[in-house]
């Protein structure tokens, strides 16, 4: 059976790096950016937050995950997933891999540190706040939780095979 790793958390948490990497390590892996196929979308598209903008990055992840499956790999997901959206995607694959959810996380101080190391072009600035708090506001699932420290730079080999090796990443466990 295969694996879909849905890695997620605010803005300037580490998600992007941390999902290479895990793609990376795994035999025969397929890596998805959420935000990627966002911006595949030109002319007419809203906000990443917009209801309907969200669905359309949604059921794209879920055809490109299907594909990926069905070809025999794993996948990783790179994108803001709040747990009503992971509930989606896991219905939909319909017990075709097993799912795990991760929600990286660190403090505020630290985020704003890890966004200004980024290249002017790619900070957030307060939106990676504003995703610190929507993820407590939809309910986070704090068993899904991975704290990535309280440093600009997070140990990713760690974080990668803490992922991988933790049954409490997975779905069926972090729903409950």
């Amino acid at each position: 059976m295969n694996h879909v790793y849905v890695i997620t958390g605010p803005a300037g948490v580490g998600k992007s790096t941390v999902s290479n990497a895990l793609a990376k390590q795994l035999k025969n892996s397929a890596y998805i950016s959420g935000d990627l196929l966002h911006h595949m979308h030109i002319n007419g598209r809203k906000a990443p937050w917009d209801e309907q903008e969200t669905m359309l990055t949604w059921q794209h992840i879920l055809a490109l995950t299907q594909n990926f499956l069905r070809a025999g790999c794993d996948v990783v997901i790179d994108y803001i997933a709040f747990p009503n959206e992971v509930a989606w995607l896991n219905e939909k694959l319909n017990r075709s891999a097993v799912l795990h959810y991760t929600v990286l996380w660190t403090d505020p101080k630290t985020l704003v540190e890890r966004d200004q190391l980024r290249i002017p072009d790619h900070q957030m600035g307060e939106r990676s706040l504003e995703l610190l708090n929507e993820f407590e506001d939809k309910g986070l699932l704090w068993k899904a939780v991975l704290k990535t420290g309280g440093k600009p730079k997070v140990d990713i080999e760690l974080i990668v095979n803490e992922i991988m090796s933790d049954d409490r990443f997975k779905w069926e466990i972090v729903s409950l």
